[in-house]
């Protein structure tokens, strides 16, 4: 196809699910003549509008919930919206859930036709790629075996296999990928290189944002049915866990106005935690070879002789990339009563781009922990053109040899 054709164009679209709140049939029948009472419009989406043009690889990503899925169903055609239009060129394969499109009482050579036949394949046509999607799948001792029998990871490799040889112009992938091996996920990405390569449309919903930036020219985020960026993928990202950490920080608020923490009053309290780069306000971005200043402050209200005052970095994933202590660099913190800043400084410190949390805690001598503040603060790293990843270092690459 053309490059610079319009493969898909989205125009104002909207669509409405009714959420009924009867939980069972007995109380839909009995409410049946008063049901506005018990149902409940939920927009998934609002007002979207796109335009897709060919060769073009588009993410799709944002919180759950917030539309994405249901974007790339209207665009397969799968649902229809209820107010706004679709148009589509080219043949389409889409991936959108796991078993779409196989008959459970067919076994896989069967559906394997069926499905291609769907997809607009001929039968002579499915015939020639047969051997070659078996080939891929990496399923051939269970090509006869009814897919009822399959697990989880036999449905998606077998799927994808077809999917990807019926020749598409668009190829539409939920999150379904996740659910391969490691193995198989590295052959499907393989397989949407190729794809690229070749010029073909591909849009996919995925939460690996490490695969939006590496594989998408182009990332649309999502939220409440609404898109609120459509753009670069770093960029996309870097608003994408904005939207996280408000979410994040909304539900914390809502948890603690309806739970009261049971917490002793003698354990002590973290009362504090700033973050900003030497020479820099809150809030700006840390670049790497920065200072970085983490300000904690502690209250004990009986007094606490010989505490340790400790934080831990997290990135999104989760994952601890650098922590310490006043334990470990060997300072001895006196005795804790009214509130005291202890200031931490990571010298020129080299974060990878991403967002970054640092959880603070205050312990005894003997290291058990006595107040803890998950993900107190947050600091951002820009991101950076040459290289990927949580460790940041000025690449070089020499070509040895004739």
């Amino acid at each position: 196809m053309a490059g610079n054709t319009r493969v898909v164009e989205v125009n104002d679209v909207s669509k409405r699910f009714i959420i009924r709140k009867e939980k069972s049939l007995k109380e839909r029948l009995v409410n049946a003549g008063r049901s506005k009472q018990f149902k409940e419009d939920f927009w998934a989406l609002k007002n979207v509008s796109l335009e897709i043009t060919s060769g073009q690889t588009i993410g799709l990503i944002g919180p759950n919930g917030s539309g994405k899925s249901t974007l790339l169903k209207t665009i397969g055609g799968i649902i229809q919206p209820t107010t706004g239009s679709i148009r589509r060129r080219g043949r389409l394969a889409a991936l959108l859930e796991l078993g779409a499109g196989f008959h459970q009482d067919l076994t896989g050579r069967e559906n394997v036709y069926l499905n291609a036949s769907i997809l607009g394949l001929s039968r002579k046509q499915t015939d020639l790629y047969f051997d070659d999607i078996v080939d891929f799948s990496g399923i051939k001792d269970f090509i006869d075996t009814q897919v009822k029998f399959y697990s989880s990871g036999m449905y998606v490799r077998l799927a994808f296999a077809v999917a990807v040889h019926v020749d598409p112009d668009l190829l539409l992938v939920d999150e379904v990928l996740a659910v391969g091996d490691e193995a198989f996920q590295r052959k499907c990405l393989d397989k949407i290189r190729s794809f690229q390569r070749e010029g073909r449309t591909i849009v996919l919903v995925t939460h690996s944002l490490g695969q939006i930036t590496e594989f998408c020219d182009r990332a649309v985020l999502l939220n409440r049915g609404t898109v609120l960026f459509d753009g670069a993928p770093h960029e996309a990202v870097r608003d994408f866990r904005e939207v996280l950490e408000e979410r994040r920080i909304d539900e914390a608020e809502a948890h603690n106005a309806t739970h009261e923490e049971q917490v002793p009053v003698d354990n002590g309290s973290i009362l504090s935690t700033t973050v900003h780069a030497a020479g820099r306000a809150e809030g700006d971005p840390v670049r790497p070879g920065d200072d970085l200043v983490v300000r904690v402050t502690y209250r004990h209200p009986t007094g606490l002789d010989d505490w340790i005052a400790a934080i831990q970095i997290d990135n999104v994933q989760g994952v601890p990339v650098y922590g310490t202590a006043s334990l470990r660099l060997g300072v001895s913190m006196g005795t804790l009563r009214e509130p005291r800043t202890v200031e931490f400084i990571i010298r020129g410190a080299q974060f990878g781009t991403g967002k970054y949390f640092i959880n603070s805690t205050l312990m005894d001598a003997e290291k058990k922990h006595l107040a803890d503040v998950p993900q107190a603060v947050s600091f951002d790293v820009p991101h950076y053109d040459l290289a990927v990843g949580i460790l940041h270092a000025e690449p070089e690459i020499r070509v040895l040899g004739a």
